[in-house]
């Protein structure tokens, strides 16, 4: 894993409106993420996990800016953009004609290979659409030879390239899917729940193909799941979110061995262990998850948390080290500094 930083996100928000009554007025904001920090090096594969509603895919659809931010930085090492002899750039402030550039830099694997593929379209359609708008590869026979080049590389064959996708089972379909975001050659690809949707059996063969292209193709990735599993499997890093906030992260074994938050404890206690022999001690979460909307006060953990204490419901943690590189906002750990 390289030491230098691909993607640097700094206090990155995103409040969707309330609108009620007939003149759609604003009533309030869903804090969907609410001041999320953190750091991606170049060739590592970060995680980020937490439950559904947590703000993970937000997180992701606004490091591609297919969402527009609240407030915050994105900052990206690119190749293809420099500003005053820098690569580094802020997403966010780049022209419409600069951002499509550095899409060719910054792609995405959906979580649904049956939804992201226009039905429409075949194969060999499907990966030169990208190739084509970018204008990377404009001779046709060039063209051919380089959707020939991805298609192998995920695991399908030549003869795959003019079916359609209704033809292929849920794997062939994300190979697809995958095959199609690295067909620019980025740097960086936000993958989505990328094996949510698939059988547990084909889930792992999709995770090693990642891994693979990964070394093959020097690539940086972001997981976003709900599964440690997946997770533990294929970051070198985590970052746990809860109702938009980062409550954990640091290097992945750090985490799987020793996690610090009550709230992540509570994540890997749920977590079935393949052992018929191995009892795990449950964490049980008390209360429902609260209102987004109107989110605690405090540590917005604290209405569910076994360890609450009077100063939880009234002061925001603040992140402190645990281990090199394991931080945890939590006032438990107030004193490991």
């Amino acid at each position: 894993m390289d030491n230098s930083i691909l993607l640097d996100v700094v206090n990155l928000k995103k409040h969707f409106p309330i609108r009620t009554g007939v003149l759609k007025k604003i009533t309030g904001h869903v804090k969907a993420v609410d001041d999320v920090s953190f750091q991606v090096f170049e060739g590592e594969t970060l995680g980020l996990v937490g439950e559904s509603g947590c703000g993970k895919t937000t997180t992701g659809r606004m490091i591609l800016n297919l969402i527009n931010p609240t407030d915050g930085t994105i900052n990206f090492n690119s190749n293809i953009i420099k500003t005053k002899n820098k690569t580094t750039i802020n997403i966010l402030e780049l022209s419409s004609t600069d951002l499509k550039k550095v899409r060719q830099e910054m792609q995405i694997i959906f979580q649904d290979p049956y939804s992201s593929l226009n039905p429409r379209m075949t194969v060999g359609s499907l990966i030169s659409e990208p190739l084509v708008t970018h204008k990377i590869i404009q001779n046709k026979r060039d063209l051919k030879k380089r959707i020939l080049e991805v298609l192998n590389s995920v695991g399908l064959s030549d003869s795959h390239i003019n079916r359609f996708p209704h033809e292929f089972s849920g794997g062939q379909r994300q190979r697809i899917g995958i095959a199609r975001a690295i067909a620019l050659s980025p740097k960086l690809i936000v993958a989505d729940e990328p094996v949510s949707a698939l059988d547990v059996s084909v889930q792992a063969q999709i995770l090693n193909l990642l891994k693979k292209l990964q070394g093959d193709h020097s690539l940086t990735y972001m997981i976003i799941s709900h599964s440690l599993t997946v997770v533990e499997h294929i970051s070198d890093r985590i970052a746990v979110l809860y109702l938009g906030e980062i409550v954990e992260q640091g290097p992945c074994g750090s985490v799987f061995a020793k996690p610090s938050h009550p709230y992540t404890q509570a994540l890997f206690s749920s977590t079935p262990v393949p052992d018929p022999n191995h009892q795990r001690q449950r964490v049980i979460l008390i209360g429902t998850v609260p209102n987004i909307a109107k989110p605690p006060t405090g540590c917005r953990f604290h209405t569910r948390c076994p360890e609450a204490m009077e100063i939880c419901r009234e002061v925001k943690p603040k992140s402190h080290t645990i281990a090199d590189q394991h931080t945890s906002a939590c006032h438990l750990h107030a004193d490991s500094d």
